[in-house]
């Protein structure tokens, strides 16, 4: 039996965003905020130029009101030339991190860096050779547990 308000809504199918200029890339930040990860599943693959992350997204989308809807994705950034971090525990596989924000940082055109802000003043620069960014949906959503609050007010 489903209890009343636990229905995903109908109308919501599973995002899929394409990120290949610049001005794409805060519509993919926008989807990614409060995204949760492990750091175990945060992975550069050198050899294919390609930057992953598995994360635990909150479906913005679905609306402000109740506590929202929750769906693991992937974020893929392809070209990927270099990736630094700072502030982020590489020894903790099991370390947990949110997502605050993705940032584009020009370099020489058409390339530069896909800068990723983790709470707790962390963050991920991935240098790419130009904006090539996949943002896919890849499992049923389920009932968060909370909505998350930055403790400013909606106006």
């Amino acid at each position: 039996m489903i209890e009343t308000g636990t229905r995903v809504p109908r109308q919501r199918k599973p995002l899929r965003l394409i990120a290949a200029e610049p001005d794409d890339v805060p519509i993919v930040s926008a989807a990614l905020q409060d995204a949760v990860a492990q750091l175990r599943d945060v992975q550069w693959d050198r050899r294919a130029r390609r930057f992953t992350i598995a994360a635990n997204r909150f479906r913005w989308e679905d609306g402000k009101s109740g506590p929202g809807w929750r769906v693991r994705a992937a974020l893929d950034i392809g070209s990927v030339l270099s990736v630094k971090s700072s502030k982020v525990k590489q020894d903790a596989p099991g370390a947990v991190v949110s997502i605050l924000a993705i940032v584009f940082e020009t370099g020489d055109a058409p390339g530069g860096a896909i800068r990723i802000e983790l709470s707790g003043g962390g963050s991920i620069r991935v240098a790419v050779e130009c904006v090539d960014l996949l943002l896919a949906d890849v499992s049923e959503p389920w009932r968060a547990s909370g909505r998350p609050d930055h403790g400013g007010s909606d106006a």
